[in-house]
């Protein structure tokens, strides 16, 4: 099977999009950027080949006569403990990795008991990993760096406590490992995690599987089409790191503005707030950019800046919106200075005010931002597309909507739920066209 592949390198996050020969989406995948976009490259396009495999699983399935509900259900399930698989293999290269710190002549004294304790560390992390994807499970994040990391943290001081050993060589050995283990894609046959996780399935509830149906043959079936990389597109702020030759690598501008138009083919102006930049684009009836504005170098309003905001308020970077959204009386910011932000939050906090009103005035301020940008290529017109990772904070999209009815009337606003993959959706469609033509 023929599939095309567009990566998008952003500052903050990775995405890839597969494509097939009909424009249809059949995976997508997204992972953080870390300094190394190579690595970020190979698993973003190894989580979307991986959803893609669940894509074709849903097509044989529902082909059959198996009951739909069904269906849905033992997919779910199946991800889940893929999921799971996968965590756990990576669970153990951490582990392997972090004892391999101890064994230095720096921790020569105490590294048995040191090596002890990161096994009972990894051992409580191995135990409580199922229900961390048990159905109905909440969780931060998708990246096992963000999971794995709160987890070990929390089990790192209960386990020095108990066993009298410094917290800090722990957290010492978990700091300098978890680069490596993230900037190595999960290792293993992806068929092989897929078969091991059906057999965790069958093994916990049998009763998803309809023998009638012969589910698992369907599935092994499905494992043996070939997912052919036909040709890859990449854009994004880390393109240029890539050894891609010119005819692999397109703008972010062209990438945005044809992703755009593929989503909502009625677009015509698209603002898209990414980690490093805004940009605000014009579009015509077939996606081709003609006019564009970006921001400058400073990275102000754009989603490096809430997240430094949410550093400094010792937050989650998914909280700003929601508590933003508590605001009756946002305050008023003027500037969205990065390098002033941090001192210019304490005073305001200082002075009484409360956090929701200032996190809504500062939502205001880059929304103001990123609409004068978009005037400046040519302003709104029916439809507008709000794509990047800003596009999912409520309050953004909240302020978004008030200014560009008090300025440009009512017009037909699309905010897609995949907006993040916008870029990677154009750059998958140019690598389509590139064979196609």
């Amino acid at each position: 099977m023929r599939t095309f592949i567009g990566i998008d390198l952003g500052s903050t996050t990775t995405k890839a999009v597969l494509l097939d020969d009909n424009q249809d989406v059949i995976g997508r995948g997204i992972t953080n950027s870390r300094s190394n976009y190579g690595t970020a490259a190979r698993v973003a396009s190894e989580e979307a080949r991986i959803d893609g495999r669940f894509t074709l699983f849903r097509r044989a399935l529902s082909s059959g006569e198996a009951n739909g509900e069904r269906v849905q259900e033992f997919l779910g399930a199946l991800e889940r403990n893929f999921r799971l698989v996968q965590f756990l293999e990576q669970l153990s290269d951490l582990e392997e990795t972090c004892i391999g710190q101890l064994r230095t002549e720096r921790f020569a004294k105490v590294a048995a008991k040191m090596g002890e304790a990161l096994t009972e560390v990894f051992n409580r992390l191995k135990a409580e990993a199922p229900e961390l994807f048990a159905p109905g499970a909440k969780r931060k994040s998708d990246f096992f760096r963000d999971i794995a990391g709160s987890r070990f943290h929390v089990h790192a001081e209960a386990v020095a406590r108990e066993a009298n050993v410094p917290h800090d060589i722990l957290l010492n050995a978990y700091d300098k490992s978890i680069i490596d283990v993230e900037n190595r894609p999960p290792a293993g046959d992806m068929s092989d995690k897929f078969r091991r996780a059906m057999a965790r399935v069958l093994e916990i509830d049998p009763h998803l599987i309809d023998g009638s149906n012969n589910v698992p043959g369907t599935i092994e079936d499905a494992l043996g089409i070939e997912l052919e990389e036909t040709y890859l597109v990449g854009t994004g702020y880390g393109r240029v790191t890539l050894p891609f030759s010119k005819e692999h690598i397109r703008s972010e501008i062209l990438c945005h503005g044809l992703g755009a138009h593929m989503m909502y083919p009625k677009t015509r102006t698209v603002l898209d707030i990414g980690g490093q930049d805004t940009k605000g684009i014009q579009i015509d009836d077939a996606g081709i950019v003609e006019n564009f504005q970006m921001n400058d170098r400073c990275a102000a309003g754009c989603g490096r800046y809430l997240g430094y905001i949410a550093d400094e308020m010792n937050m989650g970077l998914h909280e700003l919106g929601p508590l933003a959204m508590k605001s009756n009386r946002p305050a008023r910011i003027n500037s969205t200075c990065t390098v002033f932000a941090g001192a210019e939050l304490r005073d305001r906090l200082s002075l009484g005010e409360k956090r929701e009103d200032i996190l809504a005035g500062l939502h205001r301020a880059i929304i103001l931002r990123a609409i004068s940008i978009i005037s400046r290529s040519g302003g709104v017109t029916d439809e507008f597309t709000f794509t990047g990772g800003v596009a999912k904070n409520e309050a953004a999209v909240r302020e978004l909507r008030k200014l560009i009815k008090d300025n440009y009337g009512d017009v037909t606003i699309n905010i897609n739920p995949d907006s993040i993959y916008t870029g990677a959706l154009g750059a998958s469609e140019f690598a389509r066209r590139a064979v196609a033509s």
